[in-house]
């Protein structure tokens, strides 16, 4: 008589396939090529969602979560706000340029969203405002529609982007710490990845 044994499923890795990491930050112009096919194609919010995610920096968690008293006072589109963030439960200020207080504009009297009102509803009855999840799908959509493979970026893709530009005209960490909302500026070293960057472009500069 044999006893029937079942071999082990061979454990397979959570993250076979995909790539970890830091997601790389959006160029210029790969943030224009999705601007100008939202606008193309009459996105009120998500043109509204990209411009914001954008300008604030903002982690998914809490940009979801922002209200139309977050970024508007007396029915105009603030230039700079604060908000406390969700994960290190600091403030962080950000700034909230023409073309994302004009798309903001046209989203809130669109949707006739009053001032405690979630930005960014959801569609879904069980959920106030977009969930996170459906944040990166959109994202992903955006990352699509340029030609990239979304595999390659996510929702931490916009909150660097703006951060990295700032970061290559200024060489300013304290700056991108303090718009980033960073305790420690080790943290805004490894989140931009510039030590190994910066040394690349030192060496490509340099001729022996």
């Amino acid at each position: 008589m044999y006893l029937l044994t079942h071999k082990p499923k061979p454990h397979v890795p959570w993250n076979k396939g995909k790539l970890t990491g830091q997601k790389p930050p959006l160029k210029l112009k790969e943030i224009w090529a999705i601007r100008i096919r939202l606008q193309l194609n009459n996105r009120v919010r998500d043109l509204a969602l990209f411009n914001l995610a954008i300008d604030s920096k903002l982690r998914a968690c809490d940009l979801v979560k922002l209200r139309v008293n977050d970024v508007s006072h007396g029915g105009c589109i603030s230039k700079r706000t604060m908000i406390m963030q969700q994960k290190t439960k600091q403030p962080v200020q950000f700034e909230i340029t023409e073309q994302t207080r004009q798309a903001l504009s046209n989203w809130i009297e669109c949707q006739n969203l009053n001032n405690g009102d979630y930005l960014f509803k959801s569609r879904l009855h069980n959920s106030p405002h977009l969930s996170t999840r459906q944040y990166a799908r959109i994202v992903n959509s955006w990352i699509s529609q340029i030609g990239l493979h979304p595999a390659d970026y996510g929702t931490h893709t916009l909150r660097r982007t703006k951060a990295s530009l700032i970061y290559r005209r200024t060489k300013n960490l304290r700056a991108v710490q303090l718009l980033l909302g960073h305790t420690k500026l080790e943290s805004t070293v490894r989140y931009l990845g510039i030590e190994v960057d910066d040394a690349l472009e030192m060496a490509e500069q340099t001729e022996v």
